[in-house]
């Protein structure tokens, strides 16, 4: 069981960190639908620029940095023309796509696999203290560091969205922007800073992506962008939902690679392919489910509100 929950949180960790990225975005009522593409380029510079200074923490930290700086100019962008947010979100994943392919050719001469096993990150810390506790030590002990940061990234973002005025008041713009300017608020800067933030854990999640098996591999993302979007409804919008709802995207993940595995040699078995499309299924009808509870929960309370209003 220890085992499996470490399998699970490593595979999870990415997700956790985009979709909580994700989040911020939706809260501030632009969501930011880049995710893909900027976890695509934060693996490829994050990996770059680790293979020119031989640090993974300067080039994740760069990579990360810089997509902070690039998202938060791309809202800025649309802001400022009136350009429309999604179409603007679908164009850096396409562009991500492009780049990183045309400067692998153009410094590496190929855009197939970049690999150095050197950079594969330590598999796992062990926390003394932890470690002091019968069970829950070991569940908490002895996980990869891209584990620890998705549960760092989690709990802060719970503090953050839900017990500090920066957090009330990007909630607020969100809500009703005009409400807000209002009251003083100006919607559109944290609008800003929610795709600054969300490109920053994008590509942090691209750069574990990557470090997680010690190479850059195109197409190594394989759509966990678009189901860190679907994580952000299925955990209806808050922190602690989208952590688990994460964790349920990993755990299918895991499944299918298991099942493809098993049938593995069997010609009437079921395609591989098929199999490792199911946390993309997965997402489509999990988000569809959410939606129609979202839905249910919403007429419920009018219709609460409308009883109390007649009495």
């Amino acid at each position: 069981m220890i085992d499996f929950l470490d399998r699970l949180f490593t595979s999870a960790a990415p997700l956790v960190i985009a979709s909580t990225g994700a989040l911020f975005t939706e809260l501030a009522g632009v969501l930011g639908i880049f995710t893909e593409g900027f976890m695509t380029a934060g693996a490829f510079f994050a990996w770059i620029i680790t293979s020119w200074t031989g640090s993974i923490f300067f080039g994740t930290i760069v990579s990360a940095a810089a997509a902070a700086i690039a998202g938060w100019g791309l809202a800025r962008f649309v802001r400022k023309t009136g350009a429309n947010p999604f179409i603007a979100g679908l164009a850096v994943n396409i562009a991500a796509v492009g780049i990183t392919d045309s400067l692998s050719i153009l410094w590496f001469g190929t855009k197939g696999v970049l690999r150095s096993p050197e950079f594969i990150m330590p598999r796992r810390i062990h926390l003394p203290l932890a470690e002091g506790f019968p069970v829950l030590g070991s569940v908490i002990s002895g996980h990869t560091v891209s584990v620890y940061i998705s549960w760092v990234v989690v709990i802060a973002a719970v503090f953050i969205i839900g017990h500090t005025s920066w957090g009330m008041k990007l909630r607020a713009s969100g809500l009703s922007p005009e409400a807000a300017r209002e009251r003083g608020i100006r919607p559109g800067l944290y609008w800003e800073w929610a795709w600054a933030v969300s490109a920053f854990l994008a590509a942090l999640a691209g750069a574990f992506l990557c470090f997680r098996v010690g190479s850059y591999t195109p197409g190594g993302v394989a759509g966990r962008g678009w189901i860190s979007i679907a994580a952000v409804y299925l955990g209806f919008r808050h922190a602690g939902g989208v952590f688990f709802a994460a964790l349920v995207f990993a755990l299918v993940e895991m499944a299918g690679h298991n099942i493809t595995g098993i049938f593995a040699g069997i010609p009437a078995g079921i395609s591989a392919t098929a199999l490792l499309g199911l946390p993309h299924a997965l997402a489509l009808v999990l988000y569809v489910f959410s939606q129609g509870i979202r839905k249910n929960k919403k007429k419920r309370m009018k219709g609460v509100t409308y009883a109390r209003a007649g009495q």
